[in-house]
């Protein structure tokens, strides 16, 4: 039972760093479209569509942002009104929105409200 606890927690371990080590600035956005990255800025604004959309504008105010965090469904639960001007990263898939940079989010997961370290 002990190995098997010691393998899962270096498991997550390491799949944490790969996680980092694929961090990507708004700048590498369409080197790297297809592809799955994390993408750390700030909020700008945000557009509530719906009870199952919320956009997130982040690297500068609609219409001027540097991409858009589609945020899908009702799995997410934060306190969208504090959002703006606060930091956060998101983890998706890099694609184009009628060719503005875009990465749809449905899983709480997907989204850390803490920059991650430089080293």
């Amino acid at each position: 039972m002990k190995k098997l606890l010691l393998a899962i927690f270096l498991s997550a371990a390491f799949a944490g760093t790969a996680i980092a080590q694929q961090t990507f600035s708004a700048t590498e956005f369409n080197k790297k479209l297809g592809k799955t990255g994390t993408l750390c800025d700030t909020i700008y604004s945000l557009k509530i569509v719906n009870d199952t959309l919320t956009l997130l504008n982040m690297g500068g105010a609609f219409p001027n942002q540097k991409y858009t965090v589609a945020i899908i469904g009702n799995k997410i639960t934060l306190d969208w009104t504090q959002l703006k001007g606060k930091p956060l990263c998101v983890t998706g898939v890099f694609e184009l929105y009628k060719g503005r940079p875009e990465i749809e989010i449905a899983d709480p997961l997907r989204i850390n409200m803490k920059l991650p370290d430089k080293n």
